[in-house]
């Protein structure tokens, strides 16, 4: 199988380092695409960035299934591709991954951003105004419709400190058909930075059993 890591907004390809150092000790391989780069001839909003990812998906390098790990937007990607290209897909993992999109936390976000110096944003590879319309973009995405049609083995997570996400984690293992749910503890939503370790613990056990 091919293993592919997909991180949040607000991260990069980067935020997967120690989780892979630990994957690796185990002799499994891993793909970590940076998004924004993906989608870097585009503009970026949430459709250009949901196309390129399954174009980045369908690549010809990829010949077998795929399982795919997605950290909260990375999480969102996944729940699409399983849903448009369920034949592709071998399992996900879903990290800090929302059920529905928290609107008011979005513009509260956005608002606080418009403060925020530009070079804030470069450290993740994207501009202070892209953030921002892809946050925008996002607004109206749904996705609580889509997770019954779930087919493949789901492993749900959440950091034991994630309050916001805590009762999305719930409704996605509920009401995915071939869901398990996993709490990871000494970690808030960043599980793949926070918590490495036992996150990569859990990739291991779910891909292997």
């Amino acid at each position: 199988m091919t293993n592919i890591l997909v991180h949040g907004l607000g991260q990069t390809e980067q935020s997967w380092d120690k989780v892979i150092e630990e994957l690796n000790k185990s002799n499994i391989e891993v793909s970590n695409p940076n998004l924004f780069n993906l989608a870097k001839n585009y503009q970026i909003n949430y459709e250009n960035i949901y196309r390129t990812f399954a174009d980045y998906c369908d690549s010809n390098s990829f010949k077998e299934k795929l399982n795919i790990v997605g950290l909260s937007l990375g999480g969102i990607l996944a729940i699409d591709y399983a849903n448009e290209y369920p034949e592709k897909v071998n399992s996900i993992i879903l990290s800090g991954t929302p059920y529905e999109i928290p609107k008011k936390m979005l513009k509260l976000q956005n608002f606080i951003f418009k403060f925020i110096p530009k070079k804030t944003f470069d450290s993740m590879g994207i501009s202070k105004n892209n953030f921002i319309n892809l946050t925008n973009s996002m607004y109206n995405l749904d996705i609580k419709s889509k997770v019954s049609y779930i087919k493949c083995s789901t492993l749900v997570l959440c950091g034991e400190k994630d309050n916001v996400n805590i009762k999305s984690a719930h409704y996605l293992s509920e009401n995915i058909r071939n869901a398990t749910m996993k709490i990871i503890e000494n970690s808030a939503h960043i599980v793949n930075e926070e918590n490495p370790n036992e996150l990569s613990k859990l990739l291991i056990e779910f891909w292997r059993n």
